[in-house]
This record gives structure tokens, C-alpha cells and sequence, in this order.
């Protein structure tokens, strides 16, 4: 306990010695967008005003079993809106931390929707499409995410040059500490995009040292060619910057399927070999993967495991992988080795589940010397 306490502490120090620096960096993110509805589902109405809720997808699967071959009401509640999208809570919880960020996506075309007015004054954000709609059910032990997403097929290269400018994109694109690029399953044309920056790359290439993160979210909807072909393109951004791909444990275990990996072993020693057998063959240089109570990153051969705080109650859940991804990512940035940027990744995503909005560095450094344990 005394040497997780020393970690946490040394972490603390580093971040916060490192506000200054953090102000200077910029990040270029994308490229989606989402109205979210949090939204909770009745199991017993009380009064008008009262209810308890569904405390479990397992309880919520039984009703609906239930009703198979017959049918069913069932009730749901909003608890807030929000915005909502990996790449605009990415980029939200960045801002917080003090980088300066340049934002495209799905915000609304061509006036911005004004679940992201806020957003807005915190990042220059530029929208090329309308947002797409997330149903967001949140139980005790996950979420289902109910999307509506045909708005996402206007994100293509072509609207990216015509709508928002081809010079403009690499100026942000090329200048970036931290490039971005989130939610390639909902995207379609993602895939497209990410093969013309490579052939950009390829007649120009860079060689600062910057980092550049992705993230599939969810791709089990998407046919194994589709994955294999995103995968070999996120493996050749490695010649031009320090990929990051991040997962969380179900992607880690789509992803290995897909790669043809041994994906039998469900423990933390399991996935921990997953990550190495992935970054063997995906020869990139970093990633992460971040079940719900723990986290790890996989580099050379090594892989960090760190627990995350405790939260009895979440707030809020959906986002909470987007924040441990910003909070891993600030943690690179501030040039931290892989277990403190995991540090980092978990107390960002364990303050965002435990009050709902986006921490500072100062918070982040406040929770790791009050560190929430049952």
C-alpha cells in the first residue's frame, strides 16, 4: 500500500509541475459527433415522481426475454443530455486538462447543435455533419448504447477539403502534439480518410516525434476485412509519429479473434498476453486497454497494470473510456512512462464516473492523494 501510495504521489508532482507546459500543446481531434441521452430503465414506478430503476442489463435481457412471442412496455427515463461522441468527449476532457484543442466532426452543419455551445468555448471546433443520436442505458454493470448514425456518412475526404479546407486540415493536422482520430466503427468512410493522410504522408513525410491516437470503439458490427484494413493503416501512421491504439477488454478480445490470437484466457494475465501477442504483430508502439476496474499499456515487450479507483456510484459511465484515453494520452504527453500514464488514464476516467464533468490537472492530482478505496 505504502508503494502504490509513493506512485501516486510521484504522479501527482509530475502533473501538476507540468501545468505550465500542458498549456503550450496542442491536439487535433475527430472526426465524430453525438447527441447522448443518458438515460435510465423503469423497473417499479412509485408515484409520478419516483421510480426504481432496472439495476442490471442481466434484469433488462430476462424482461425482455420475457416478452418474446408475446410484447411488452418498457419505460424510460432521461436523466440528462449531453454531447456525446468519442471525439468530442475525448477532446472536451483534453481541453479541461488546458491543451489547446482543434476540434472536426459531427457537430451540426452548418450551425453547430447546441448540446456542443459549450464545448465550443472551450476548443476552436469545426463541424463538417449533423451529429448522430445516442440512447445511452446505464446500469450498474454497463451500459447499452442504442445509436442512430446515418448523419456519420457525410465524414468523408471529400466534405472534409470542400467544407472545411484541405490546407486548413494538414496546417492542424501537421502542427498537432496529439492527433486524434476516434470512433471508426460509426464512421464509414473513416477507413478512406486515414488512406489519404497516408498517401499525404508518404509524399511528405514528417519525422517530429508526435503522438497518435486511435480508437475503433466497439467493431464487432464490422466485417473482419474492414478491421484487417483499418488495423494495417493504424500500423502505418507508426512511420510518421508514436501510435497509441486503445481498446477496452471486449475490443481487446474482438480485435484478437480477428488477428487470429489465443483469446481463451479471460484474466488480467490473459489479457495482458493478449496486448503483447497484438503489439507483436500490429508493430506499433503502444496499447492500451482498459477493462472497467483496472487498466494497461503494452510498449517494447512490457506491459502496466494499474487498478483504478473505487466508485461505489457512478454518476455517469458513458464516456468513461474516453476519459481514461485523455488521461493516458496527457500523461504521454507530459512525457510519463507507460504505469504513471495509466495512473493518469484511471484517475481521469474514475473522476469523470464520480462526478460527472471533466477533471483539471489540479483534480486529477487532488484525487490521487485522496485515493477512493472501498
Amino acid at each position: 500500500m505504502t508503494h502504490l501510495h509513493e506512485i501516486r504521489e510521484r504522479c501527482a508532482a509530475k502533473l501538476l509541475t507540468s501545468v505550465g507546459y500542458v498549456s503550450h500543446l496542442t491536439a487535433f481531434a475527430g472526426l465524430d459527433g453525438f447527441v447522448d441521452e443518458i438515460i435510465h430503465v423503469v423497473d417499479t414506478r412509485d408515484s409520478a415522481t419516483s421510480f426504481r430503476r432496472l439495476p442490471t442489463i442481466t434484469k433488462l435481457a430476462e424482461r425482455l426475454a420475457g416478452a418474446a412471442g408475446r410484447s411488452t412496455n418498457i419505460e424510460v427515463v432521461t436523466e440528462r443530455t449531453k454531447l456525446g461522441g468519442n471525439g468530442p468527449i475525448l477532446a472536451n476532457a483534453l481541453a479541461s486538462f488546458g491543451i489547446k484543442v482543434t476540434y472536426l466532426g459531427a457537430l451540426g452543419y452548418p450551425t453547430l447543435h447546441p448540446v456542443f455551445n459549450e464545448f465550443a468555448r472551450r476548443a476552436e471546433v469545426y463541424s463538417i455533419a449533423h451529429p448522430g443520436q445516442t440512447d445511452a442505458l446505464e446500469f450498474e454493470d454497463g451500459k447499452v448504447m442504442l445509436t442512430k448514425t446515418v448523419s456519420l456518412n457525410e465524414i468523408t475526404w471529400a466534405n472534409i477539403q470542400t467544407r472545411f479546407g484541405r490546407n486548413k486540415f494538414f496546417e492542424k493536422f501537421g502542427a498537432a502534439d496529439l492527433v486524434g482520430f476516434v470512433n471508426w466503427t460509426m464512421i464509414p468512410f473513416m477507413s478512406d480518410i486515414w488512406a489519404a493522410l497516408l498517401e499525404e504522408l508518404a509524399a511528405h513525410p514528417t519525422h517530429q516525434c508526435r503522438i497518435m491516437f486511435f480508437d475503433l470503439a466497439d467493431p464487432q458490427k464490422r466485417t473482419k476485412e474492414d478491421i484487417v484494413r483499418a488495423l494495417e493503416m493504424v500500423a502505418g501512421f507508426e512511420k510518421h509519429f508514436d501510435v497509441v491504439l486503445g481498446l477496452n477488454e471486449k475490443e481487446a478480445f474482438e480485435i484478437g479473434e480477428v488477428m487470429g490470437l489465443d483469446t481463451s484466457e479471460h484474466s488480467r494475465d490473459g489479457l495482458s498476453s493478449l496486448a503483447l501477442q497484438i503489439i507483436r504483430q500490429l508493430l506499433i508502439g503502444t496499447l492500451v486497454i482498459h477493462p472497467v476496474t483496472y487498466a494497461l499499456a503494452a510498449s517494447r515487450g512490457v506491459v502496466q497494470v494499474v487498478d483504478g479507483p473505487y466508485v461505489a456510484k457512478p454518476l455517469i459511465t458513458t464516456g468513461a473510456g474516453d476519459h481514461f484515453n485523455a488521461g493516458f494520452c496527457l500523461g504521454k504527453l507530459c512525457g510519463l512512462d507507460n504505469e504513471l500514464s495509466v495512473l493518469t488514464g484511471v484517475t481521469a476516467s474514475g473522476f469523470y464516473v464520480r462526478n460527472a464533468q471533466s477533471p483539471s490537472i489540479p483534480d486529477l492530482a487532488e484525487m490521487l492523494r485522496d485515493w477512493p478505496e472501498r
